[in-house]
């Protein structure tokens, strides 16, 4: 009996040991230092090695999200300066009420969505909310969402980050679909996973006047009836795009076009909260929903790529996926310096990873990348500004030499590469 209970304090004593000395490590240097174990550097070599390991295991749900970052790669504007352009070139009569609305702290998503609610709201031309009638507030929105198509053409654009990012989805093969999920408006990944020939599913069905389908955005595995094949890439636009619009001859509702829609058609771009006509919500409440639901996947892995975490409702979505799904990991690779939101929650989650030039956060632990040597790793993964695959335009390549070689695949994406550089 005193045999057993000795048994049993004696890890106790040990961890009591490896406690104190840990503390004393953490306040040698007095009670402001920091504890020398949020110093620990973290290897480049490690985290690649890892990160490719987990992209070739075929068992593995693997999805990515995309913000404004990722257009930026390919030379389009994010969502600031895609505002201070719409501000610049809107008319110098609709100027002043943009302003006004943009002086309440909206950005531009949100002063599409007041202008809805204020165009939903107002039926009587007598009657005004922040100084405009429901035909101005129309007109605005307009106006607003053609400078917006205009300024997301990518016919001048540079889609090499794109296409590298298609290749990989056509390369990767795993028993779930791989899953696109991005806020961003332009049809650069259409354009590349079309360009390539990767089949994907977006949500609609047909081609010219494409009608949104709900059982078979949200069917899974299970739901034999309205499942779609696996190797169909699935590509979900959170907030809209440019080819997007209102179908109001027959039913309101949102359609999508086989191109960037026209002037003077308004363009879904962004889910209007209004209460007052649900029907418009539809494809927009889905896709959320879907994004929760593959988030909450097991096993899933997430790749996070130029999104500012500024958006609160979908950082609380992918926070708390992170906090309920332990075997789960999200990588979130940043640009340039890490959101304060994002370093707060992944130094408490642990399977909430973040990358950045030279810091990461791995583990729970946030450290300086340890510079590797010369020849240790390839210059597009490390260069002299640091760990480069914050940048989309490397992650994507990145990606791209991660999938199983295809020699058609290798060849068709080396062609189009040379003539996306030539361009």
């Amino acid at each position: 009996m005193f045999e057993d209970r000795a048994s049993v304090q004696r890890p106790y004593c040990r961890f009591f040991k490896v406690f104190t000395s840990a503390l004393r490590l953490c306040t040698a240097s007095g009670p402001k230092a920091e504890c020398n174990t949020h110093m620990q550097e973290h290897e480049v070599a490690a985290f690649t090695r890892g990160l490719n390991a987990k992209l070739a295991t075929r068992s593995r749900h693997v999805c990515s999200f995309l913000g404004a970052g990722a257009s930026m790669a390919y030379g389009l504007p994010g969502l600031t300066s895609l505002e201070e352009l719409v501000l610049k070139e809107l008319p110098s009569d609709k100027r002043p009420a943009f302003e006004r609305l943009r002086s309440e702290d909206r950005n531009l998503e949100h002063i599409l969505s007041r202008l809805r609610r204020i165009t939903a709201l107002l039926q009587d031309e007598e009657d005004r909310v922040d100084g405009l009638t429901g035909r101005e507030a129309r007109d605005l929105d307009q106006t607003i969402c053609d400078l917006i198509v205009k300024a997301l053409d990518i016919t001048n654009s540079d889609l090499s980050p794109m296409l590298n990012f298609a290749a990989w989805s056509l390369g990767a093969d795993y028993h779930l679909p791989v899953e696109i999920f991005t806020v961003n408006y332009d049809l650069a990944i259409e354009t590349a996973l079309e360009k390539l020939g990767v089949p994907y599913f977006d949500g609609f069905i047909g081609s010219l006047c494409a009608r949104f389908r709900t059982e078979l955005v949200e069917a899974g595995p299970m739901d034999t009836d309205d499942w779609l094949p696996s190797f169909l890439v699935r590509l979900w636009k959170l907030h809209g795009s440019v080819n997007w619009s209102w179908d109001n001859e027959s039913r309101a509702e949102v359609v999508r076009g086989g191109t960037q829609i026209r002037d003077n058609s308004l363009a879904a771009i962004y889910p209007s909260d209004s209460k007052y006509d649900e029907s418009r919500r539809v494809p927009f409440v889905v896709l959320q929903d879907r994004f929760r639901r593959a988030l909450h996947q097991p096993e899933t892995l997430m790749l996070i790529s130029g999104y500012s975490f500024r958006d609160e409702h979908l950082n609380e979505m992918i926070f708390d996926a992170a906090r309920r799904r332990p075997r789960s990991e999200f990588i979130a690779f940043c640009f340039d310096v890490i959101p304060e939101s994002l370093s707060r929650e992944a130094s408490l989650i642990p399977n909430l990873q973040v990358v950045a030039q030279s810091e990461a956060i791995l583990g729970g632990r946030r450290g300086p990348w340890k510079v590797p040597e010369e020849s240790e790793l390839p210059t597009d993964i490390w260069n002299e500004d640091g760990f480069t695959l914050g940048d989309f335009a490397m992650l994507s390549s990145f990606l791209a030499k991660s999938s199983p070689p295809q020699i058609e695949v290798e060849t068709r994406l080396a062609e189009l590469l040379v003539e996306a550089t030539s361009a």
